[in-house]
C-alpha cells in the first residue's frame, strides 16, 4: 500500500537542534523520527512510500536512500521553488496515487494502529478519514467535532480557551481516496485543514474521524522533544529500539565499554561504541548517542546526548540536550532545559544556566557562565595558538582531520618546494598526529626531514644544519593525565615561532587559502642520519669549558616518558656515575606521579647520590632533588644556577621572565652580573637569551644555555648542574642554603579574554602615577617588593604574583590586589 510521508518541516521551534538538520531527522532514542514513522508504516503494510521534502532535502535522501535497508520502497517529491503546503505537496504527486493512500507527518511520534484506521475508513465508505486523538490541552492543535457515527461536523484550528468545544484533535494522519486531489488546483499552496477539508464539508462528501487508541506526540518544541524520550523509556509508546535491551530496562549498543565502577540506573539508552569512565553516575532517563565518551566522575541526570559528544571528567549534565559532536570540558555544568547545538565547545568549569540555548559552532571559554541564549557571533577562540603552539585534548579538541588541515596551512606559509623538520615524542598519540600533520604538509608540495621520535632539544639543535624553513614537534602534555597534545612550531633557528608567524598560519588555516600540489609537485619525506650523534657532539663541546674537580653520582628518573635516554651516556663520558630509573615508555604510568616522585627521593638517599633529576618526556623541563631527597623549588633552583654560573663567568648576563623573583637580581649582583627581564612568553625569553653575553636563561624548571642552542634543555641543565657542583665541590643543599631568603606568592583569577584589555586599562588608570612597569602586564613596586598583575596568554585567567621582604608582606599584597582585580573583572564583565 502507498503512503505519503510529509518531511519538509524545518523545525523552527526545535532550534538550535534543527539549524542544520530537518525536523524529521531529529533523533528519538538515537533513531530519526522519520525512521520511527517508516517502522510504523511497514508494520501496517505501507511499503510504497512517497516522501515530500523541502528543508535540507539531501540529508533525508542520503539517510533513507531508496528505502531498501528499511524494508520499504522510498520515492521523493521535492518542493524546489516554494512550499506548497500539506495538501499542495500531495497534489504534486497525484499521478502516483491511484488507490486509497495514507498521509502521515514526519515530525510526530506515534504507535497508532494504522490498519484499524484503514478498516474504519473502508467500513464507513469515507472519502477522507482523519485520525484523531484526545488530549488534555487542545489549544495548540486543530480541534475536530464528529457526530455519533464519527462523521465530521466541524473544524477549528488552534482555538482560544473560550472557543474550545472538544478535546479531540487532528493528528495529521489521514486516509484519503485519490479522487479528492482533483478538488485542488495544481502548483498552489494548499493546506488540508484550511483548504481541502472545509471544501469536502462544503460539498457534502463523506468525511469521518477515527479516534485512535495509543500514543501520539507532536514533537513541536524542545520540551516535548525531551518528553518523547522519557515516554519511550517508560514504555508509553511502542517503538523499535536500535539496541539490545539488557536488565533493568537499559538498552546498550555494540562496542560499549563501561568501567566497573560506573553507577547506571535504568531505564536508559547507551549507544554503539560509547565509553563510560570510572565512577560515572548515570541516572534513569539518560540517553547517550553512538560514539560518546564520558570521562571519570561525570554525573548525568536525564540528559539527551547525540552522537559523537565528548563529556570530560567531572562534568555535570542535568535534564539538558546536547547536539552532535559537542565537547564538554572538565567540570562544566549544563542545567535543566538547556540545549547546546552541534559542534559547540564548552570550556572547563563553564556553567550553562537552565533553559539557555546555544546555537551551533559556538565556543565558550573556561569558567564562562551562560545566562542567556547565544545565537550570534562567532563564539570562537580569539586564537587557536597558545603558549605551546596548538594544544588540546586528543581526538576531542585536536583531531587527525584538524592536524591534516593545519599541516596544509603551515606548509602553504612555508612555500612549495621548501622543507621543514618534523619530530615527536614516543607516544602513540604523537605518532598518529605527526603522521596526519605530515600528510597535510606533503599535500601542498613541502618536503619533510623526518627526525621521528626524539627529545625536543635534539630536534631544535638539528634545524639550523638541515637547511629547513622551520620545524614542528608533536608531543603529549607533561601533566599526569597525558590526554592533551601540542603541535609546536619552530623557526629556522630552532626557536618557537613569533606571534606574527602564528597569525599568518592561523589566517591561512581559517581561510583555507592554499593550493594543493599537483602529482609531480607533492612533497617527499627524508630521514636525516646521525641525529643523536650531532646532539652529543655539541653537548660535550659545550661542557668542555668546565673542569670538574670530582666525580658525581646522579639519579636520573625518566618517569616512563623518555623520548631518548641520552644523558646517562653523556655523563658517563664525563666520568660521572648515573643511576637510571623508569627509562622505558609506559603509557598511563605517570598517573602514579606521587609514588614516582617519592621513589626518586628514596633512591637518592639510599645511594648517597649527589642529587636526582626527574626529566619530562621531551627533555626540556627538569625537577631536581637534593642529596637529602628534598625537591628544590624552581625559583631557588634558578637562583642556584645563576649563582654558580656567574661565579664561573662573572660579569655576564642572565635572562628571566617578568614574574621571576627579585632574588635573581640579588644573586647576580654578587658577581657583577646583569639580569635581563623578558615578557612571560616562551618566545620572548628565547629572544632575550640570544642577546650578547647571556650565559643562562630560564624559569620554572626550564633552562636555556645559549652557548649550546636557543631552546630549553633539561638534559644540558642536569649535566651543567652536576658539573658546577663538582667544580665548586659543594653539595646542592649547601648552595640552596647560602641563597638569600625567597618570599613569593601567586594566585590566579578567572578573567574572560574580552575583559583582559579593559582590566589592564583600569589598572593603569588607578595606579599609573605609582612606580610601575608595563613590560608585560602591570607590575607595581614599593619599598618592600612588587606585585605583578599578568593576563594569561592562552587561557581566560589573570595571574597575580607578589614578591617581597617577607611572607606576610606577600600575603597582604596578594590579598589586596586580588580583591581589587576581582572587582575590576566583575565590573568590566557586566558593562
Amino acid at each position: 500500500m502507498k503512503a505519503v510521508l510529509m518531511a519538509g518541516g524545518s523545525g523552527t521551534r526545535l532550534r538550535p537542534l534543527t539549524c542544520d538538520l530537518p525536523k524529521p531527522m531529529v533523533p528519538i532514542v538515537n533513531k530519526p523520527i522519520i525512521e520511527h514513522i517508516i517502522d510504523l508504516l511497514k508494520k501496517h503494510s505501507y511499503d510504497d512510500i512517497y516522501v515530500t521534502l523541502y528543508y535540507l532535502p539531501h540529508l533525508i535522501q542520503n539517510y533513507l536512500l531508496n528505502g531498501e535497508e528499511l524494508g520499504v520502497r522510498v520515492n521523493y517529491a521535492l518542493e524546489e521553488e516554494r512550499p506548497l503546503g500539506t495538501a499542495g505537496c500531495v497534489k504534486n504527486i497525484e499521478q502516483h496515487l491511484d488507490d486509497t493512500f495514507l498521509v502521515i507527518s514526519g515530525d510526530s511520534l506515534t504507535d497508532f494502529d494504522l490498519s484499524q484506521a484503514l478498516k474504519f475508513h473502508k467500513e464507513k465508505g469515507s472519502k477522507a478519514t482523519i485520525v484523531l486523538t484526545r488530549v488534555e490541552n487542545p489549544l495548540d492543535y486543530g480541534v475536530v467535532i464528529t457526530d455519533e457515527e464519527g462523521r465530521i461536523q466541524r473544524f477549528l484550528e488552534k482555538p482560544t480557551s473560550s472557543e474550545v468545544f472538544s478535546d479531540t484533535i487532528n493528528t495529521g494522519i489521514y486516509v484519503l481516496e485519490p479522487e479528492l486531489l482533483a478538488l485542488l488546483p495544481a502548483n498552489e499552496e494548499k493546506d488540508f485543514s484550511k483548504d481541502l477539508f472545509p471544501l469536502i464539508l462544503e460539498k457534502g462528501l463523506p468525511m469521518y474521524g477515527y479516534v485512535a487508541e495509543g500514543y501520539w506526540c507532536d514533537i513541536g518544541n524542545l520540551t516535548t522533544y525531551r518528553q518523547a524520550h522519557y515516554d519511550v523509556l517508560a514504555g508509553k509508546v511502542q517503538v523499535e529500539m536500535p539496541y539490545q535491551q539488557k536488565e533493568n530496562g537499559v538498552w546498550i549498543g555494540e562496542g560499549v565499554e563501561m568501567e566497573s565502577s560506573v553507577s547506571l540506573e535504568g531505564p536508559a539508552v547507551i549507544g554503539h561504541n560509547t565509553y563510560i569512565g570510572k565512577n560515572v553516575r548515570i541516572s534513569a532517563n539518560t540517553v547517550l548517542g553512538d560514539n560518546v565518551v564520558v570521562g571519570q566522575n561525570a554525573t548525568l541526570k536525564r540528559p539527551i546526548v547525540w552522537n559523537g559528544v565528548h563529556i570530560d571528567r567531572g562534568a555535570s549534565l542535568r535534564g539538558c540536550t546536547l547536539g552532535k559532536n559537542v565537547i564538554v570540558h572538565k567540570e562544566a555544568q549544563i542545567l535543566e532545559g538547556a540545549v547546546v547545538g552541534d559542534d559547540c565547545s564548552l570550556g572547563e568549569k563553564t556553567l550553562v544556566k537552565p533553559e539557555v540555548r546555544i546555537w551551533p559552532n559556538k565556543h565558550l571559554e573556561p569558567n564562562s557562565i551562560a545566562t542567556e541564549s547565544i545565537i550570534w557571533g562567532s563564539g570562537q577562540l580569539q586564537s587557536i595558538f597558545g603558549e605551546l603552539g596548538i594544544s588540546g585534548t586528543v581526538n576531542t579538541d585536536i583531531t587527525p582531520e584538524l592536524a591534516v588541515k593545519m599541516g596544509a596551512a603551515y606548509g602553504a606559509t612555508i612555500g612549495m618546494g621548501k622543507s621543514i623538520s618534523l619530530s615527536r615524542d614516543q607516544s602513540a598519540a604523537s605518532r598518529l598526529f605527526s603522521r596526519a600533520f605530515a600528510s597535510g604538509v606533503l599535500s601542498v608540495g613541502v618536503h619533510i626531514q623526518n627526525l621521528e621520535a626524539c627529545a625536543l632539544p635534539v630536534a631544535r639543535i638539528q634545524i639550523p644544519s638541515l637547511d629547513v624553513a622551520g620545524g614542528v614537534h608533536v608531543r603529549l602534555a607533561a601533566d599526569t593525565s597525558r590526554e592533551k597534545i601540542s603541535i609546536e612550531f619552530l623557526d629556522s633557528s630552532g626557536l618557537n615561532i613569533s606571534p606574527q608567524s602564528e597569525k599568518k598560519i592561523e589566517a591561512t588555516y581559517q581561510k583555507e587559502d592554499f593550493r594543493r600540489a599537483r602529482v609531480v609537485e607533492l612533497g617527499e619525506i627524508q630521514y636525516p642520519s646521525r641525529i643523536i650523534e650531532k646532539y652529543q657532539e655539541g653537548f660535550v663541546k659545550t661542557l668542555s669549558r668546565f673542569k670538574p674537580s670530582r666525580p658525581m653520582k646522579v639519579v636520573l628518573d625518566y618517569m616512563f616518558q623518555a623520548s631518548h635516554v641520552i644523558l646517562p651516556t653523556l655523563l658517563g663520558r664525563m666520568g660521572m656515575d648515573t643511576v637510571v630509573l623508569n627509562a622505558h615508555v609506559a603509557e598511563g604510568a605517570l598517573r602514579n606521579y606521587e609514588e614516582l616522585t617519592l621513589q626518586t627521593s628514596n633512591v637518592v638517599r639510599a645511594l648517597n647520590a649527589d642529587f636526582g633529576v626527574r626529566m619530562d618526556a621531551n627533555g626540556e623541563r627538569m625537577t631536581v632533588v637534593d642529596e637529602k631527597g628534598e625537591t628544590i623549588d624552581h625559583n631557588l633552583l634558578m637562583a642556584a644556577f645563576v649563582k654558580m654560573m656567574l661565579h664561573t663567568f662573572p660579569g655576564k648576563k642572565v635572562a628571566v621572565p617578568v614574574m621571576a623573583p627579585s632574588l635573581i637580581e640579588e644573586v647576580a649582583a654578587q658577581f657583577e652580573g646583569q639580569v635581563i627581564r623578558s615578557k612571560a612568553t616562551t618566545r620572548s625569553l628565547m629572544e632575550a637569551a640570544q642577546e650578547p653575553d647571556v650565559i643562562l636563561a630560564g624559569f620554572g624548571g626550564q633552562l636555556i644555555f645559549p652557548a649550546f642552542h636557543g631552546g630549553f634543555d633539561g638534559m644540558m641543565a642536569g649535566a651543567t648542574l652536576a658539573t658546577l657542583l663538582a667544580l665548586d665541590n659543594k653539595k646542592l643543599s649547601e648552595v640552596i642554603q647560602d641563597l638569600p631568603p625567597l618570599h613569593i606568592l601567586s594566585d590566579q583569577l578567572t578573567c574572560p579574554t574580552t575583559v583582559k584589555g579593559t582590566l589592564m586599562r583600569l589598572m593603569l588608570e588607578k595606579y599609573g602615577q605609582e612606580n610601575i612597569s608595563t613590560l608585560d602586564g602591570v607590575k607595581l613596586f614599593d619599598a618592600e617588593g612588587w606585585t605583578l598583575i599578568l593576563p594569561d596568554p592562552s587561557y581566560p585567567k589573570v595571574h597575580i604574583y607578589s614578591n617581597g621582604s617577607s611572607q606576610e608582606y606577600c600575603q597582604t599584597q596578594l590579598n589586596k590586589y586580588r580583591e581589587d582585580v576581582q572587582q575590576m573583572i566583575t565590573h568590566s564583565s557586566q558593562t
